[in-house]
């Protein structure tokens, strides 16, 4: 964790100069100006800690106000460097072309002045238009056909929220909107895999109520993400519990006598000096065969010695990236970031983008979802496929 945090640190400080720089270059900024800008930077720099400070000290007004702020600016600041570092690299390529080749190709250059304007207009742009992104969540549909889920029974519809992030910024009106898709989507299992809260968890009463009126007839699971344990674990399982969520930490359910769930802990609990109550391995090779296990685990990783012992893991995690090209950076650590994986050894695994959102109230290309899996019973088949 200290070691994500100095990473954090060091990169957002590095953004912050390089856009300085390119302030400075493009503008022209005299002392005072310069000096102004430089403040303003190194404040948003420490906004986050500003954040959690506040918000610990039950300073509500003051972490929200640094939140919106702070957040916003974050996610301004990384889309006007990646496409700065777009006309950066186009600069490049045309004076290696000019060197290489001896050819005169200064009217395709592009001053400082217009990269800088370019990426400033286009970034606000962007954040613009994430903001109303983030607020339209998608009801994605998975369907899934096996023998597993009874003749008699037909069909079983999971559905899947993930990585909410209920704090300081995701309140009342954007949990409503999600629940809105949650009914509209009839479940008859409800599932939550991780990072359901987000740091701090206080005042959050109303929001455990608004779950309580969702009453799948399967029931509601949830295990923890990475953020729970940021939040205060104790705080968090409360809260999910109080929502009518039953908890699973190395255990398993059945729900409705059809399907098995069975859920873990996120690994960063580790790092918090807490280790699995039961290795998933051991968790999923002790299930009575013959049933479909729904496996819920935050991080979309598999385990080669459980691919085989599931039939379906939901998780999360990613977001999607949230903010394109950061998707890129989450595609390169996590492989299936997104969407459904096809099967291995007859073990699908499905990626959430998220319904919530974490830092920026932005999303870009990744749009938020809460995801509908149909169960369907078909004899002797194993298929399954995504559809919006």
């Amino acid at each position: 964790m200290r070691l994500f945090l100095i990473g954090f640190f060091v990169i957002y400080s590095s953004f912050h100069l390089y856009a300085f720089m390119k302030a400075r270059s493009a503008l022209a900024l005299g002392l005072g100006a310069g000096a102004a800008l430089a403040l303003f930077m190194a404040v948003m720099v420490g906004a986050p800690v500003i954040v959690r400070l506040a918000e610990a000290a039950g300073h509500e007004f003051l972490a929200r106000t640094a939140a919106v702020v702070g957040y916003t600016w974050l996610g301004l600041l990384f889309l006007f460097v990646s496409i700065s570092a777009v006309t950066d690299a186009w600069r490049l390529v045309l004076k290696g072309t000019s060197a290489c080749l001896g050819l005169e190709l200064s009217a395709l250059q592009i001053s400082p002045a217009f990269a800088f304007g370019l990426a400033a207009v286009s970034s606000l742009g962007i954040c613009v238009y994430g903001h109303f992104e983030a607020a339209n969540i998608r009801l994605e549909t998975v369907v899934i056909h096996t023998p597993k889920i009874p003749q008699e029974i037909g069909s079983v519809r999971v559905v899947q929220i993930s990585d909410v992030h209920l704090g300081l910024l995701v309140r009342e009106q954007r949990l409503a909107r999600i629940l809105d898709r949650v009914r509209a989507a009839r479940p008859d299992l409800l599932v939550s895999t991780g990072d359901l809260v987000d740091g701090q968890i206080n005042r959050l009463d109303g929001l455990a109520a608004m779950f309580q009126a969702v009453t799948p007839k399967y029931g509601k699971f949830a295990v923890t993400g990475n953020h729970e344990f940021y939040a205060g674990l104790p705080q968090a399982l409360e809260f999910t519990r109080e929502a009518g969520f039953t908890v699973l930490r190395g255990e398993s359910r059945t729900a409705g006598d059809i399907i098995i769930v069975a859920g873990v802990d996120d690994e960063t609990g580790e790092s918090f000096g807490l280790s699995p109550c039961v290795p998933e391995q051991e968790l999923l090779a002790s299930l009575p065969p013959g049933r479909f296990v729904l496996f819920l685990k935050h991080r979309p990783l598999v385990h080669p010695d459980s691919a085989g012992l599931f039939d379906l893991q939901l998780s999360g995690h990613t977001h999607g990236g949230q903010i394109f090209p950061f998707g890129i950076v989450t595609w390169l650590y996590y492989p299936v970031h997104a969407g459904v994986m096809n099967p291995r050894d007859h073990s699908y695994l499905y990626v959430s983008r998220g319904s919530g959102t974490w830092g920026p109230m932005i999303r870009f290309l990744s749009p938020p979802e809460v995801t509908v899996f149909e169960l369907i019973h078909a004899p002797g088949t194993d298929q399954g496929k995504a559809g919006g």
